[in-house]
């Protein structure tokens, strides 16, 4: 039975990932950061199935403890500050964690065993201010964050330790991926949040930065089954994924109101307060690299996934009006 390391369970991508892996017959156990209060909301159904540990991607000594316990085939790097706008307010935290803390895990695998196969979640956000439209593999990076900034390290420190110590080591440069279980600060599940409490009288507005923001949304649990496929090559290598189609935050908005019978145009009021220091405009993938050597494809379409969102935020809070 393989052994798989995800840090970052208890986020997003951790918690559709666990599913995947115990549907492949893995053994999976999951690291979450110590702390006060525990967010085990998203793999709550899978903590009979997995083990939960505590590490840190800020402490080398216990992702060394970690490895040597528990003695993992792979590892899949999920864990970061990952929310652009606190990356602003916290910049340096944003680089220990999201860019230092891949050195770390990659120093603790060199360390432990150099056999195991990692995955690196980088960001198309290190596309920023893009220099090519469709971006690909070979698009230079222009970060417009301190995220991006973290990320274009955490991606090339990854290249560097396949590069000089032949490491397993690959990059999905991953676009943006919307499921119900997004984090309520991001604005896709901002927006579904909200349309699902003004449609049941428990709000009547929806403030939001920048509408004409362009964005390459996909599903998370697609987004996934493609980190899985890049571990289970012959070549370590990096690869984007992402739909190849983009959509502004006006036409999310115009979905999500849309599939409860209203119209955003009643509700959205643009604050300047949530637009970025330095925008990023339009971000649209090429993964045909992905299709051909993984044979990934994306399988649920933009307007299935901001339904799906919509749906789930109207079940949650209708039963909790109840």
């Amino acid at each position: 039975m393989p052994t798989a390391i995800i840090m970052g369970i208890t986020g997003q991508d951790g918690s559709y990932l666990a599913e995947l892996l115990l549907s492949k017959g893995y053994k999976v156990v999951g690291v979450a950061r110590r702390a006060s209060t525990v967010t085990y909301e998203r793999i709550e159904h899978l903590l009979d199935k997995i083990s939960v540990v505590q590490g840190d991607l800020t402490d080398q000594g216990s992702l060394i403890a970690l490895l040597e316990e528990h003695k993992p085939t792979e590892v899949y790097n999920l864990a970061a500050q990952s929310f652009v706008p606190t990356s602003w307010n916290q910049p340096a935290l944003t680089g220990d964690v999201t860019a230092l803390g891949v050195t770390r895990l990659l120093e603790a695998i060199r360390y432990v065993d150099p056999k195991i196969r990692f995955y690196q979640a980088s960001s198309s956000e290190m596309f920023g201010k893009v220099l090519e439209v469709p971006q690909r593999e070979t698009t230079p990076f222009y970060p417009r964050s301190p995220y991006g900034v973290a990320k274009v390290y955490g991606h090339y420190i990854t290249v560097n330790y396949r590069e000089s110590f032949n490491l397993f080591a690959v990059s999905g440069i991953l676009f943006n991926h919307e499921s119900p279980r997004r984090g309520l600060e991001f604005v896709t599940r901002k927006i579904s949040d909200a349309v699902a409490k003004i449609k049941l009288g428990l709000a009547r507005e929806l403030r939001l930065g920048n509408l004409e923001s362009q964005r390459d949304w996909g599903f998370a649990g697609d987004y996934v089954d493609a980190m899985w496929r890049m571990l289970q090559q012959d070549q370590p290598d990096n690869f984007v994924i992402g739909t190849g189609q983009t959509h502004s935050v006006q036409e999310f908005c115009e979905i999500a109101f849309g599939r409860v019978g209203l119209d955003y145009k009643d509700h959205v009021i643009v604050d300047e307060r949530y637009y970025r220091p330095a925008e990023v405009d339009l971000l649209i993938s090429d993964s045909s690299k992905a299709g051909k050597i993984l044979g990934w494809e994306p399988q649920v379409e933009f307007k299935q996934l901001v339904e799906m969102m919509v749906d789930s935020d109207l079940k949650r809070l209708s039963a909790k009006v109840a």
